[in-house]
């Protein structure tokens, strides 16, 4: 008998973890990632695997996003030396996301260091070093979309497009048990239909258990056309007021989408005379990849960004400017109006856009845009719900910049499209829900039931699905 064990993503939106195990065929971890959020990320030292890593006979890794990877440099750490199954684009991307959260976690390390030194404490050691996040794409092996690979004991395994972000994949295994033949697909994220850069998402056919993404299930996006609109009257309104314009986005694939409409408003002579700067690093690094594999993304907006011979992200908006340094960083705190600052972390759990904040969030000509979501327990989640008042760095500032939000960037397939991917598996497989919020997942089966006659399962942590 073969089951699925779940670790993480189980009726909550991070930490990304389950455990495919079979006697005949072996055992396949299927996402290593990160809690983010309520503070469980802060400690990687006090996180506990609850499984016998030495048990292991491989990863497979859906895409590169931390709360799916971020913890794969532990487990190198604790012990696993086997192989990383994930597309060659994951494995660019995932160098880049590890280096940069192993950077903040060191940092945030050092600094609780310098007060335990001060109170007499004895000071924490790192969880794991620099030397393991190489380890990690060391271990990588690449595979190419549409590929069955045979791996462990016996899975053939074959990667498929997931839309999300660049070298994302829905996961297939496919096995023998009891002879009796088995097919698990992983929807690892979801993208959604006609997303910008993105293909679209690839729909099998054939599955006994599909495992499925509910990050929207209980909600629509706004159509895209739609959002770019609005995103051009906030930022007219915002020019018309005075001020700057910050954007929390992730560096992998949000920020090269709003770098694209951004590009487009500009070309279509919609968008005023702002300075845009892009202050994030890793998101420069990452727009560097995006351009490195511009031959996977979806070919008719990378042909329309080549229009004239234009690099595909970057030149194609003239006013962009590459903040790289902090001191570029901090040059950008002289400009009193007509900036727009895209800068990470996309849920201001971090990075540079909590130092933006610090000079702007309590000025009302200033505009905060979110264009992602938000999970609980972050300080972007507090924003988008209302609060007055945020501490940071040990201070507290007024809420007083206008907050909006846009829905319809999201990188997440919607509820509609989340039904049209499970319609379009034949027969009645098994559907579990995870990777969403309880309402979410419960909103979603019961249309799921509605739509399909199929009973759907929304596992706990640490509880078990069987094929």
């Amino acid at each position: 008998m073969a089951v699925i064990q779940h670790f993480g993503a189980a009726q909550e939106v991070t930490g990304s973890c389950h455990l495919l195990c079979s006697e005949a065929n072996g055992r396949v971890l299927l996402d290593c990632g990160m809690y983010q959020g309520h503070g469980k990320d802060d400690d990687p030292a006090e996180h506990e695997f609850p499984f016998d890593i030495a048990s292991l006979n491989a990863v497979v890794l859906s895409h590169a996003h931390l709360d799916h990877s971020g913890m794969l440099p532990l487990l190198v750490r604790r012990g696993y030396a086997g192989p990383i199954f994930c597309t060659a684009a994951t494995r660019d991307l995932l160098e880049i996301l590890l280096e940069d959260s192993f950077g903040l976690y060191s940092k945030d390390l050092e600094r609780d260091n310098l007060r335990r030194k001060r109170r007499g404490e004895k000071p924490l050691k790192l969880a794991y070093t620099e030397k393991d996040v190489k380890q990690v794409i060391r271990q990588c092996h690449p595979l190419d979309y549409g590929s069955a690979h045979k791996i462990a004991h016996g899975y053939m395994l074959t990667l498929h497009d997931a839309g999300h972000i660049l070298g994302s994949s829905i996961v297939q295994l496919s096995f023998v048990e009891q002879g009796q033949h088995k097919t698990l697909v992983f929807s690892g994220d979801l993208g959604k239909p006609n997303a910008v850069l993105m293909n679209d998402p690839y729909q099998p056919t054939q599955a006994d258990l599909v495992m499925m993404e509910s990050t929207y299930g209980d909600r629509e996006h706004r159509s895209i056309d739609d959002t770019v609109e609005q995103l051009e009257q906030i930022l007219h309104d915002a020019w018309q007021r005075g001020g700057n314009v910050m954007i929390p986005s992730f560096a992998v694939g949000r920020t090269q989408e709003l770098i694209y409409h951004l590009g487009c408003l500009h070309q279509q002579g919609k968008l005023d005379d702002w300075q845009i700067f892009l202050d994030s690093p890793m998101a420069i690094r990452v727009t560097d990849i995006y351009d490195r594999w511009v031959d996977i993304l979806d070919k008719t907006e990378t042909r329309y960004m080549n229009v004239n011979h234009l690099h595909p992200l970057e030149d194609f908006l003239p006013n962009l400017f590459m903040a790289v340094t902090p001191e570029d960083s901090m040059a950008i705190n002289r400009i009193r109006r007509g900036a727009i600052i895209i800068a990470g972390s996309g849920m201001c759990t971090g990075g540079r856009i909590k130092h933006h904040f610090k000079q702007r969030i309590w000025n009302p000509h200033n505009t905060l845009i979110f264009v992602g979501y938000q999970a609980r327990g972050t300080l972007g989640r507090a924003l988008v719900d209302g609060a007055k008042f945020i501490k940071m760095f040990g201070e507290q500032y007024m809420v007083k910049a206008r907050i909006e939000t846009l829905g319809g960037f999201s990188a997440h397939a919607g509820q509609s499209d989340l039904l049209n991917w499970v319609k379009g598996f034949n027969g009645e497989p098994k559907v579990v829900l995870v990777h969403g919020e309880p309402d979410a997942m419960q909103v979603l089966a019961e249309k799921i039931w509605q739509h399909s006659n199929i009973r759907v399962t929304q596992p706990a942590l640490g509880d078990r699905s069987v094929l």
